[in-house]
């Protein structure tokens, strides 16, 4: 029986606000407790909490926490389109919880926690396209094709966020979700650059999806 759509907008909107607190939490309080988190640790914290969510949480609303995600899905057909604005608002309202805890926890500290390029914008664009379709070619060959080891999805998904992470962290942030980006960004009255983690993670989600779309072959 199919999950009624008020649970799993709950459940999408409790899953980006817990990838918020973990995420861009692991560098608030890192910068709160004076560097106590090194960028490996942040890439685990990032990768562990989207892997335990996984788990948690797949099986009653698919598990996107991110709207590049979600948009992919309904652009290939793997997601009903009508439920497509519905799930970025719970993902969004999530991710602005989420950096509300964060916030009520360590105050202006939030500013740790937003995404920020540390080199040029353009250079952390291109960042944020390859890394979020790398995540994306996983996602879809996971989640989407019969012949992919279901029981690991989210081994896989949640390793490839720590890859991400580790790669771009120190360049683009390693955002790959425009939601994890907007929330802390928001919170913390920031929003110069959020336009990049708005834009780019969705292009690179759609490309990742459509090349996985173009290799996996017709198959019954």
């Amino acid at each position: 029986m199919a999950v009624p759509l008020p649970q799993r907008l709950a459940a999408e909107s409790l899953g980006t606000m817990l990838i918020v607190i973990f995420g861009p939490g692991a560098a608030v309080i890192s910068a709160h407790q004076s560097g106590s988190i090194t960028l490996e640790g942040v890439a685990a914290c990032n990768g562990l909490i989207v892997l335990g969510l996984i788990y948690a949480l797949g099986h009653v609303s698919g598990a996107h926490f991110n709207p590049g995600v979600t948009l992919s899905f309904a652009l290939f057909r793997h997601f009903q389109p009508r439920d497509v604005l519905p799930y970025w608002l719970a993902q969004f309202l999530g991710g602005i919880a989420g950096a509300g805890v964060l916030y009520a926890l360590f105050g202006d500290s939030i500013a740790s926690g937003v995404t920020n390029p540390a080199g040029s914008d353009l250079q952390s664009f291109g960042l944020e396209i390859v890394l979020t379709a790398l995540l994306m070619f996983v996602i879809t060959s996971v989640a989407t094709d019969a012949r992919a080891v279901g029981q690991s999805a989210a081994i896989a998904v949640g390793a490839v966020v720590g890859l991400d992470v580790l790669l771009g962290g120190s360049v683009s942030g390693g955002s790959m979700n425009p939601a994890r980006s907007f929330g802390p960004a928001l919170v913390a009255g920031d929003l110069t650059n959020v336009w990049i983690y708005l834009i780019a993670p969705p292009l690179g989600a759609v490309i990742g999806a459509l090349a996985y779309t173009l290799v996996r072959g017709d198959h019954t």
